[in-house]
């Protein structure tokens, strides 16, 4: 079974066309080699998968023709990212988050209106 339809089909990636495009473009890798969209994947090949700043690892354990529904997926490939790989994708979610206290910044939209109200009582 070619790569880019394997990948497809246990749903690393949402069409085979994006699966196609992520290997052509070396993202995709079998034991350490960049591969084209054509190589055949075998039982026991591990794939690295980089998605954005994280590279997934996925063990082939069987092949399958079609795509898979998400509960069968396990059957057919395991992942087995390390840990440290998976916490990056944390990391976005804590640097982006910025807390402030209420009152500093852009008033709510119930203190504009008080607001408006007030200058409204200045200028008519």
């Amino acid at each position: 079974m070619r790569i880019d339809k394997y990948l497809w089909c246990v749903r690393v990636f949402k069409t085979r066309n994006l699966a196609a495009e992520a290997v052509k473009a070396n993202r995709v890798w079998v034991g350490g080699a960049w591969v084209k969209p054509s190589y055949e994947v075998k039982a026991g090949d591990v794939l690295d998968v980089r998605k954005g700043q994280v590279t997934f690892r996925y063990r082939v354990l069987e092949l399958t023709g079609n795509r898979l529904p998400a509960s069968e997926v396990a059957r057919f490939a395991e992942n087995i990212t390390p840990q440290a790989e998976l916490d990056k994708l944390d990391v976005p979610r804590e640097t982006i988050f910025v807390s402030r206290d209420r009152g500093t910044g852009r008033p709510t939209k119930k203190e504009r209106r008080d607001i408006e109200e007030l200058l409204g009582e200045f200028f008519d």
